[in-house]
């Protein structure tokens, strides 16, 4: 039988929970802005990367056609996978994997038949591994907007590895992305090799200022430096993204829990009123029951 102090003792506890979902709402919504302000900040430095395709291609208008714009297929190449490090974000992760499976058509086969695999955050790791997708690495994600640096940068040093040690020239990568109402979208892109078309369009740019732009670097030294620039806004869009995502999708189940605790404490507070008012009654009963006994004695 319920009794008032167990039912204050869950409405205590309840309490403790609120505050916690209101923290972890308050925490998810200002991780928003952050990685959102981010990814805005990165825009002029992506800009100034493709003036300097532009500049590049302007002098030598023939290195679009030595690209390789090939893919290696969906049995070879890299794939970088942006996951969670930490839960309460609802099917973060298995979107994303789900979402891999299904555009990679990945099946286990013969390491050299199969993609290499980066995976970036470690709650990642065995949701793949349930679809039957083997990871060769697994970094952990950046815990502040500030980390991001060091984590693309340790992600470009595995690509590069990778590259030289076997036919994995394309580069994809797989993250979730902000969608509407707080809910996740899982997206890829094609990083590596660079589309033709894309190169010709920042060939075309116009340039900025009536003072053309010289290139002091071996041609095949400022490509590279280029392309490796390119990869790095690109796989810092996709881990800001991905993030972004996540606390957005954890911001979405705090708001359920927090209207779940508020449903529950809005039950609970009603029965421990009707047992108080039940043990109010039956007090006054009791002295109403006493006075009669007196006044009849």
């Amino acid at each position: 039988m319920e009794t008032q102090e167990a039912l204050r003792h869950q409405l205590d506890s309840l309490d403790d929970l609120q505050s916690i979902v209101r923290t972890m709402k308050a925490l998810s919504a200002s991780s928003i802005r952050e990685y959102e302000q981010a990814v805005e900040a990165l825009r002029q430095y992506e800009n100034i990367i493709e003036l300097g395709f532009a500049a590049a291609l302007r002098d030598h208008p023939g290195w679009p056609t030595d690209v390789s714009t090939a893919d290696d297929g969906p049995g070879h190449g890299v794939a970088v996978i942006f996951g969670s490090d930490h839960g309460l974000c609802g099917r973060f992760n298995e979107q994303v994997a789900e979402h891999f499976v299904q555009r990679m058509g990945h099946k286990e086969a013969a390491t050299s038949d199969r993609p290499r695999i980066l995976v970036v955050g470690v709650r990642l790791e065995p949701v793949l591994g349930a679809r039957g997708v083997e990871a060769d690495e697994v970094l952990e994600l950046p815990a502040t907007v500030e980390e991001i640096t060091a984590t693309v940068q340790a992600i470009i040093q595995r690509i590069d590895r990778w590259q030289s040690t076997g036919p994995h020239r394309s580069v994809r990568v797989f993250h979730n992305g902000p969608g509407r109402q707080l809910q996740s979208r899982p997206t890829d892109q094609h990083l590596l090799p660079l589309a033709l078309q894309r190169l010709q369009q920042m060939g075309r740019r116009e340039w900025p200022s009536p003072r053309l732009p010289r290139a002091f670097m071996a041609e095949p030294a400022l490509l590279s430096s280029l392309i490796r620039e390119y990869l790095f806004v690109r796989l810092f869009r996709a881990c800001a993204g991905s993030q972004t995502s996540e606390h957005a999708s954890r911001l979405n189940a705090m708001q359920r829990a927090q209207s779940n605790l508020d449903d529950r404490i809005e039950s609970l507070t009603g029965r421990f009123r009707r047992l108080r008012q039940d043990a109010i009654t039956s007090e006054l009963l009791d002295v109403v029951s006493g006075f009669e006994a007196v006044n009849s004695d």
